[in-house]
């Protein structure tokens, strides 16, 4: 499945040819997960994260590509101890785009076997995502953290395929409820 994705992403011009072999070997990980992926090893750990759904002036919707394995996926990230699912998402955001935004509300969430990953340091999660709507109130458009390749606002109808599977009409402009699996 990989394979294909990623020659899906480099036909629409997400990807160019040879850029893999650049990415970064790993993440940067918070001392919780550390500390979980030293007692577990590769084991499968469930992991409670965030993600934003952020679009610019014209609909279009914010996308990373991600340096770790190149995929493309809309910022997203790890809930750490004593967080909430707010404070969460505007840290991952910052932390990932340089961007600050304020939470409008509820998009989806989402879970289960579909949302598990193998990272290349071997870590095994499956994350349990609340994806929020989030409107930009600052901030410059960059890498922070090392964890974004670059960037992209993408129509809603032409979205590459994502690291995580989430359902299209997540990301639909019309959509007046939250997505929920």
């Amino acid at each position: 499945m990989r394979d294909q994705r990623r020659r899906t992403l480099a036909r629409r011009g997400y990807l160019r040819a040879g850029t893999l072999t650049a990415l970064a070997p790993h993440m940067p990980i918070s001392p919780y997960l550390q500390k979980l992926k030293d007692a577990l090893g590769d084991e499968l750990v469930i992991v409670p994260g965030v993600a934003a759904v952020i679009r610019d002036d014209t609909g279009r919707v914010l996308l990373e590509r991600r340096s770790d394995n190149g995929c493309w996926d809309i910022p997203a990230g790890a809930t750490d101890p004593g967080e909430t699912p707010r404070e969460a998402i505007v840290r991952e955001v910052h932390e990932e785009t340089g961007l600050r935004v304020e939470v409008r509300g509820v998009a989806g969430v989402f879970g289960g076997a579909s949302f598990r990953q193998r990272y290349p340091d071997g870590q095994h999660i499956e994350g349990f995502v609340a994806v929020f709507d989030c409107a930009v109130v600052g901030g410059t458009l960059r890498s922070t953290d090392g964890e974004s390749a670059g960037f992209r606002f993408v129509p809603h109808d032409d979205l590459p395929p994502l690291m995580n599977p989430y359902p299209r009409e997540l990301f639909s402009p019309d959509r007046r409820m939250a997505v929920f699996q």
